[in-house]
């Protein structure tokens, strides 16, 4: 059973919010922040990047540097930028790329649920990076961004969000840097609200998306503010924190690619020769050429494109993680022909996700940057969701999720 609540969400005025709003945190470095910013002081990047707000070069690990989050936080809340809604609501957020729209539900979801495995994960975290969220949320008191959920689909959820769509949205825009499409609407029925609840929680597991960093760092907050107050009951704000929960159905993965600045050693034809041992190699030639279904790889060497179609025997649709195409690149090609081993830590090789696309692959190979690029097939949500049932966890650098939420169209504060 899912337990999530509606909260009193702080956001900007409605005619305030092409302003505030940004894009994640963890998607653009110090110096993006800075330029997209400008000098807009109404930037949220001046609460999640703070470290624009100091000379160059400052680190965004710096003390100072989540003090003068809190500081902005503060200073947003002070000038009427940022408002807190004077009732509980959950939010419908809407997103549309190239035509195709999905709706999000924005809850409160339950720290103890991370805890106990019914928000299910399928990435590992690293310490480093949760202690850096975890600080975030401690100075700010607030989870300023959302963490990206899926829940399987739900007909009596997607009537209610249909309802709600068909009205005017409290916030509609169209993002300048991707064109893509933000709507926003407050849920105030408390018979909606009510449905709502108990909808997710006739629900066994939620999912994490995308945000396992974000999603440990404010679970871990919560129960140490537990931890830490003597008259802990259970119901305060803390024990919940901000997630946007999407129908699995509705999700775009997209291709999660990689391209490898050597060859081990080998020549051209050593190394295609190699890859004969596992994989069906058809040459495509030119012309960008994508994989077509599960197990086809997509090669750029030397100018042309090959299909690699691995064999029968190479994998196991048995094992949730070894069908997975992620895993068995990792294994065949990356492991046992170039001989990279982890691809968290290695300097040989860097990925490309996203909407950059294969162009993207071909440019740096022809540029002389790498030699060689691999397009995997996209992820399916089923995949994923399969491996967090199964406890399991997917290969670094297998999703790729888009469009990102926005962030500053509503935070959740703590107390």
């Amino acid at each position: 059973m899912a337990t999530i609540k509606p909260f009193r969400g702080i956001r900007p005025p409605k005619e305030l919010v092409e302003q505030v709003e940004s894009r994640p945190y963890d998607v653009l470095d110090s110096e993006e922040a800075r330029q997209e910013a400008g000098d807009n002081e109404k930037s949220l990047y001046h609460i999640i990047k703070p470290e624009i707000d100091f000379p160059e070069g400052t680190s965004e690990y710096d003390p100072r540097v989540y003090e003068k989050a809190a500081e902005n936080f503060r200073k947003f809340q002070e000038q009427g930028w940022l408002v807190q809604d004077q009732q509980d609501h959950y939010y419908i957020y809407a997103q549309t790329m190239q035509g195709k729209t999905q709706y999000g539900l924005v809850v409160g979801a339950y720290v103890d649920d991370y805890m106990n495995g019914v928000i299910k994960k399928h990435e590992l975290t690293r310490r480093d990076k949760e202690e850096d969220r975890m600080k975030h949320v401690r100075v700010n008191d607030a989870n300023i961004e959302p963490v990206f959920f899926a829940y399987p689909d739900n007909a009596v959820l997607d009537a209610l969000i249909m309802r709600y769509a068909a009205t005017e949205p409290e916030y509609d825009f169209v993002a300048p840097i991707d064109g893509f499409r933000h709507q926003f609407w407050v849920i105030s029925s408390d018979e909606d609200i009510q449905l709502i609840t108990r909808e997710f929680q006739a629900m066994p597991s939620l999912y994490i998306a995308d945000g396992h960093h974000r999603s440990a760092a404010a679970a871990l907050v919560g129960a140490e503010k537990a931890k830490l107050n003597p008259n802990h009951q259970g119901n305060e704000e803390y024990n919940y924190f901000m997630a946007v929960c999407f129908q699995a159905s509705q999700l775009t993965i997209l291709d999660y690619n990689r391209v490898v600045k050597d060859l081990n050693g080998l020549s051209s034809e050593e190394f295609l020769q190699a890859l004969a041992k596992n994989f069906t190699v058809t040459v495509k030639g030119k012309d960008n050429y994508r994989p077509a279904q599960l197990h086809e790889f997509s090669l750029y060497l030397d100018g042309e494109w090959y299909s690699l179609v691995a064999k029968e025997g190479t994998y196991d649709n048995s094992d949730p993680i070894g069908v997975l195409d992620v895993d068995i690149s990792s294994r065949l090609i990356l492991d046992e022909i170039l001989g990279i081993k982890d691809l968290r830590s290695s300097k040989r090789i860097d990925f490309v996700g996203g909407l950059r696309g294969l162009g993207e692959l071909k440019r740096r190979v022809d540029s002389g940057e790498m030699r060689m690029a691999l397009a995997l097939y996209p992820v399916s949500m089923k995949q994923i969701m399969d491996i967090a049932d199964s406890g399991k966890i997917m290969p670094p650098k297998a999703t790729w999720f888009e469009p990102k939420l926005r962030s500053g169209l509503v935070i959740h504060k703590l107390s």
